[in-house]
């Protein structure tokens, strides 16, 4: 394209993205733009947080996939993404920011700026995106909305913004309540200050209209009827629906493709155009082999665009098939072939992740973002009838300059004051480095520390006992430093099933008192399982199948009913985070296991004296 080239600007049209930290309340947000814009009937039933269309999104209450709406005001029509608030879901964030050309930076007015908000501003303003900050939740009791104001301006100038972007707008909100207002002091009524700022101040987009057609493609979805289905916005040129075009891929290939069909967003729904012009955000059917990342063009005028650089994962961990001696009973999908094929369609739509193969035909290494990332994998996995066994979460380490480097996490504390003394503690014997620290009006202290990301496996459990469930931490990948030397992330051994059998309350009740049981009675164990956890730091092998032998003789005390203590549920990240390097969990549709990698005894001993 010349210099020269005149570029038309879209005044009809704004494209913009909604990124926060995770329970910022941007779902929310999204929910009151369609209802007041118009998009749903009167009488048309809604549920909440309607953008969380997911089973999973809707049980955690967090967003997991970016996801595309549109909605009308006056004369111009603003494509929203809403995106995902947890960094382990950063490829999800990093890879919509093509799309846009603004974004809204929603920060709650209690919490202020948190990690997942420097993570996602950082990715918007080294792309040169507009911001317009929304401080969300002024309602809510304790609400400090002008500091944060002045905190969201020193985390701008921290991350190197230029002299337009330091300028920023800011919008007052309370999503729950439907409104917007320019004064903090001021309730509003509705959502028209949010709506006049986006259009006032997020860039309208520019292209040039006459050139060939050009599409960059930043998402991929699935439907039952059209297949493979990809998201992306015209950054040149007009598209038609039904013309032929250039498919230019990543590693420089290119290939003749039909455009079949268009479709643009409406509200909730993809509506079927005819055309699309520069700068609009469509979905187009009928590129069989398409990926994220890759550019359409026109055949007279072939050029690919750049993508986004997706940050590397941290974190691996191995998908083994299962063997254990309840494998395949309770899962649909168990064989290496089908567990490889469902990994390798992760990767064509979750850009964040690897797969590779390993030196066992049964193992792939499966490496993400975070323990979070993998773990919505593997239940995802679990609700489509796979079964399969993983091991315990590894950061992948890099040498940089002939040093070996580990990931660091920078991590944010919240905890009452009382209790920074065994927080403090504990994250120093993890290799924590302090780097801020302040007191709140509310008697609560703001920690901030550099830490190591092996040194954060398996301490989430340990920071709610010793806070008493008053705590709040949240972390972000920081970058790579050089290797901090060992660190010893689990203090307590593991209480191994003796054999095969069904648990039963006699066996049990010996049982609980060596430690904490996680199997309670009639439960189907085999050798080798993992039924609890020893507070010393050794594994113990307990008989939880033992029955009271039957004798003709009575004593007093001896027919007392036998007390329980109830057993303690773990979820899939408490799994992941206690199992040891020799455990593994055994992940299948109905159960969730923790086991030993060698489940014999004699065998386990052999092992650990060689």
């Amino acid at each position: 394209m010349s210099l020269s080239t005149p570029l038309s600007t879209r005044e009809d049209l704004r494209n913009v993205a909604i990124i926060a930290h995770v329970d910022h309340g941007k779902t929310t947000l999204v929910d009151q733009m369609l209802r007041q814009s118009g998009i749903f009937r009167e009488n048309e039933a809604l549920t909440e947080r309607v953008m969380d269309s997911n089973d999973l999104e809707r049980e955690r209450g967090i967003t997991i996939l970016s996801k595309n709406t549109a909605v009308k005001y006056g004369d111009t029509k603003i494509n929203i993404v809403d995106t995902p608030g947890h960094a382990d879901f950063g490829g999800e964030v990093e890879r919509i920011l093509m799309m846009v050309d603004g974004v809204l930076l929603l920060v709650d007015a209690f919490e202020g700026c948190m990690p997942q908000t420097r993570f996602v501003l950082k990715k918007a303003l080294s792309l040169g995106k507009k911001p317009l900050v929304v401080v969300n939740k002024i309602d809510r009791p304790g609400s400090r909305p002008l500091e944060v104001v002045d905190e969201v301006l020193d985390l701008f100038i921290e991350l190197g913004a230029d002299e337009d972007q330091l300028e920023f707008p800011v919008v007052y909100a309370s999503a729950k309540g439907g409104y917007a207002t320019l004064d903090p002091a001021v309730e509003g009524t509705d959502m028209v200050p949010l709506f006049e700022k986006i259009i006032s101040e997020i860039p309208a987009p520019q292209g040039d209209a006459e050139a060939g057609m050009q599409i960059l493609f930043s998402n991929i979805e699935y439907d039952e009827y059209v297949g493979r289905i990809g998201i992306g916005r015209v950054e040149r040129g007009t598209v038609k629906s039904g013309m032929q075009a250039v498919l230019c891929s990543a590693d420089g290939q290119t290939k003749a493709v039909k455009i079949a069909k268009l479709y643009q967003y409406e509200g909730l729904k993809r509506v079927e155009t005819d055309t699309a012009q520069v700068g609009d955000i469509i979905c187009v059917s009928g590129i069989a082999a398409l990926n994220i990342g890759e550019t359409a063009c026109s055949p007279d005028c072939v050029e690919a665009l750049p993508f986004v650089k997706i940050d590397e994962p941290t974190v691996s961990m191995n998908f083994m098939v299962n063997n254990s001696p309840f494998a395949g009973k309770e899962g649909k999908f168990v064989t290496s072939r089908n567990i490889r094929d469902r990994l390798y369609k992760e990767v064509e739509t979750n850009v964040a992740l690897r797969v590779e193969d390993t030196d066992s035909a049964d193992t792939l290494k499966v490496s993400g973002r975070g323990e979070l990332h993998l773990s919505i994998l593997i239940e995802t996995m679990r609700r489509q009838n796979y079964e399969f066994q993983v091991s315990r979460p590894q950061v992948i380490t890099k040498e940089i300059d002939g040093t070996l480097c580990e990931p660091i996490e920078y991590l944010i504390i919240e905890v009452p004051e009382n209790y920074v003394g065994p927080v403090m503690e504990k994250l120093g014997s993890r290799k924590g480095e302090l780097v801020n620290m302040a007191t709140r009006e509310n008697g609560i202290t703001h920690i901030e520390f550099k830490i190591p990301a092996r040194g954060l496996m398996g301490y989430r459990p340990e920071f709610l006992t010793d806070t008493n469930g008053n705590g709040i931490m949240n972390h972000v990948f920081d970058g790579y430093e050089p290797f901090k030397g060992e660190i010893t992330t689990r203090f307590q051994g593991s209480l191994i099933a003796h054999e095969t059998g069904e648990t039963v309350a006699y066996g049990l009740f010996a049982a609980q008192e060596r430690g904490k049981l996680f199997v309670g009675a009639g439960v189907n164990v085999y050798e080798g399982m993992i039924v609890g956890a020893n507070p010393k730091n050794e594994d113990m092998t307990v008989n939880v199948c033992k029955r009271k032998h039957v004798t003709n003789t009575r004593a007093s005390g001896s027919d007392d009913a036998l007390k329980l203590t109830p057993p303690t549920t773990l979820s899939l990240e408490q799994c992941l985070e206690f199992i040891a390097d020799d455990e593994l969990v055994e992940i299948t549709p109905k159960s969730i296991r923790m086991r030993k990698r060698i489940l014999q005894k004699e065998m386990r001993a052999k092992s650990k004296k060689q």
